[in-house]
């Protein structure tokens, strides 16, 4: 087996952790804010924790996306055809989505704060949905032909294994993000966030749990067992490290959880990269899948000199807004005229979130 396709399958496997792990606990908090906050400046609170991070987790997104093209363009182009549906709906989630973050704050109105607040909740929601169903349908299957055409109707794609995916993501961000909460606020935001990782962790990863099992079982590969075990002890670890109050250990711990599930997952089904539900023999590989050597090659010199410069921006951004953050630092929204214009003095514009 070639090397190059082999590590670039490993490379994207690892973008997907780092997306499903930064963004994981960003779409956590958009769920959150109309199930956990419980007055605007909770929610207000809850905004400002990702704020200066939100956009730069979603450059993960589109790396592992733009990787999968350049790198195997046949198992991009039967994965994202196939799944051209949900994938719609994922990209419209996350439009809304990020003009809720900029909108939201500009007019100092309840009905508009609460419109945006549901757009911000139901598109992360979507989002998380939708990419957890796509990744487990990638390990799992899909119906392909031969031709690595989709078999069946729009929505042949809709099966048991999509839910779980789906349900996994969208339960690991919750507890994810409950944790990140608890990490970056204080006061009675705090406590809450830690008590919600206490209640819930268990259920909560049950999902990633059962799907990652599921794609061993029909594997059968004993490393990838061993790392099944290893993302039970780090889900522990993290239980427990909340109960003890160790915020930055238990989100720590989440994200050995991720990392130890999504390499079982992976190595799992490696050296298939989409299999096929009707016939193995038209399974998509690393081999038969990727690009020319050349591609390979040159997208590897790119991303040895990329990828650390993007690691090392993240790790600084993360570094300056490491503080905590509560309610009593957030000033009271208000409302200021425009400086100039025909409507100076009339319009309501709204302060920052």
């Amino acid at each position: 087996m070639d090397f190059l396709p082999t590590l670039w399958f490993i490379l994207i496997a690892v973008l997907w952790t780092g997306y499903l792990f930064l963004e994981g606990f960003d779409l956590g908090v958009g769920m959150l804010m109309k199930t956990f906050a419980r007055d605007e400046k909770e929610r207000r609170l809850l905004l400002n924790t990702v704020g200066p991070v939100w956009d730069g987790n979603e450059v993960w997104l589109l790396t592992a996306g733009g990787a999968t093209f350049a790198a195997f363009p046949f198992w991009y182009a039967s994965l994202f055809s196939a799944l051209y549906i949900p994938l719609v709906f994922v990209l419209l989630a996350l439009i809304f989505r990020a003009v809720a973050f900029e909108y939201r704050g500009k007019i100092h109105s309840d009905r508009w704060r609460t419109t945006w607040d549901w757009a911000i909740a139901l598109g992360s929601f979507v989002a998380a949905f939708g990419v957890g169903a796509m990744l487990a349908l990638t390990t799992t299957g899909l119906p392909l032909n031969e031709n690595g055409d989709r078999v069946g109707g729009p929505f042949a794609w809709f099966t048991g294994y999509a839910v779980v995916g789906g349900l996994a993501l969208v339960g690991f961000a919750l507890v994810h993000a409950a944790a990140f909460i608890a990490l970056k606020t204080d006061g009675e935001v705090r406590h809450r966030a830690r008590r919600l990782v206490g209640r819930y962790l268990p259920f909560a990863l049950l999902p990633m749990a059962v799907w990652a099992i599921a794609v061993a079982v029909e594997n059968g590969k004993w490393f990838s067992w061993v790392l099944i075990a290893v993302a039970v002890v780090a889900a522990v670890a993290s239980w427990v490290a909340n109960r003890a109050g160790r915020e930055g250990r238990s989100f720590l711990g989440l994200g050995g959880f991720l990392l130890a599930g999504v390499a079982a997952i992976f190595s799992a089904v490696f050296p298939v990269v989409l299999p096929s539900t009707l016939n193995p023999l038209w399974n998509l590989t690393v081999e038969n899948a990727s690009s020319s050597s050349y591609t390979l090659t040159l997208m590897s010199i790119v991303a040895a000199v990329g990828v650390p410069l993007v690691l090392a921006y993240q790790a600084w951004t993360y570094w300056i807004f490491r503080k905590r953050i509560s309610v009593a630092h957030l000033p009271e929204p208000h409302d200021f005229a425009p400086a100039v214009g025909p409507a100076a003095g009339t319009a309501a514009v709204g302060g920052k979130n």
